[in-house]
């Protein structure tokens, strides 16, 4: 089945193609929100045609780098942030495909504000004077904390990753959910984040090889995350400061705003970008 497009009941535009699902919100003067619907649906439509060829690559180690526009998307991101960690540009594919799609949309009219959700991947629009809120979920779909965005803020990409998602971790987090300028490098810091929170060796802890779970992932033998039991308050502090360290590094170095970090009911807040935001967060986080 070809690529679907329905208008939800609320206004958004809802897009379903193979393992790729988008929920769209656009917002602007006069014909704007069509216009912005009517580019979505037709970039969309090229989206698995654009990817499938470069798969293979794309499902390899950082190397050589792809030629298609939505792959050379996912490689700089992975590029961007990998600091000598293992990754291949996958863990770039949802927070890319927002990317791509909300660039149509803007290309094609001014819009006050955007979104494109990618199953919890979000690529997000500000125009000036323009703010948003935004819910930090877990994977378990129980809600973590609210931020509210500004336009000034930079932040274009919001993304969540971890053990029990969508994608096989490495690491044992139950979330983490990153800021960034875009949604394709919020997409792969989350990524390497919830690698970075784990407790190697723990008895409490059940790995598989990646490919016995999905034999075409591109993780291949690597040890993926399949079951956390209940793990102690101190096992869960040392395991949440080596992901906040990993998110430390990548705020250093400016390619992220901030993460937020939950493991077992406990979580902290890496990084700022409105004391505000920041505060109301933290306080949701540890009651969470």
């Amino acid at each position: 089945m070809g690529p679907q497009a329905a208008l939800l009941p609320d206004g958004r535009l809802h897009l379903h193609h193979g393992p790729i699902d988008l929920v769209i919100m656009a917002e602007g003067q006069g014909e704007a929100t069509r216009t912005a619907y009517r580019a979505a649906r037709d970039r969309f439509a090229t989206v698995l045609a654009e990817l499938v060829p470069e798969l293979p690559l794309l499902r390899s180690p950082l190397g050589a780098a792809p030629q298609g526009r939505i792959a050379r998307r996912m490689h700089h991101a992975c590029t961007s942030v990998a600091q000598g960690d293992f990754i291949t540009p996958m863990a770039a594919v949802a927070g890319s495909v927002a990317d791509t799609v909300l660039a149509a949309m803007l290309t094609a009219t001014p819009l006050t504000r955007a979104h494109v959700n990618n199953g919890g991947d979000i690529a997000l629009h500000l125009a000036p004077g323009a703010t948003t809120r935004a819910a930090i979920a877990g994977l378990d779909g129980q809600i973590s904390g609210h931020i509210t965005l500004h336009a000034g803020d930079g932040i274009g990409g919001i993304a969540t990753s971890g053990q029990g998602g969508r994608s096989l971790s490495l690491g044992i987090a139950s979330s983490v959910t990153v800021l960034a300028p875009n949604a394709a490098t919020a997409d792969a810091a989350a990524t390497l984040i919830a690698n970075a929170v784990d407790l190697p060796d723990h008895p409490a802890i059940t790995r598989q090889p990646a490919r016995d779970l999905h034999p075409d992932s591109d993780l291949g033998q690597r040890l993926v995350v399949t079951h956390v039991g209940p793990l102690s308050a101190d096992d869960i502090r040392t395991a949440l400061s080596q992901g906040a360290a990993r998110a430390q590094r990548l705020i250093d170095a400016g390619t992220i705003a901030a993460a937020a970090l939950v493991l077992q009911g406990q979580g902290l807040m890496v990084g700022t970008f409105t004391d505000r935001a920041t505060a109301q967060t933290e306080r949701s986080l540890e009651h969470a």
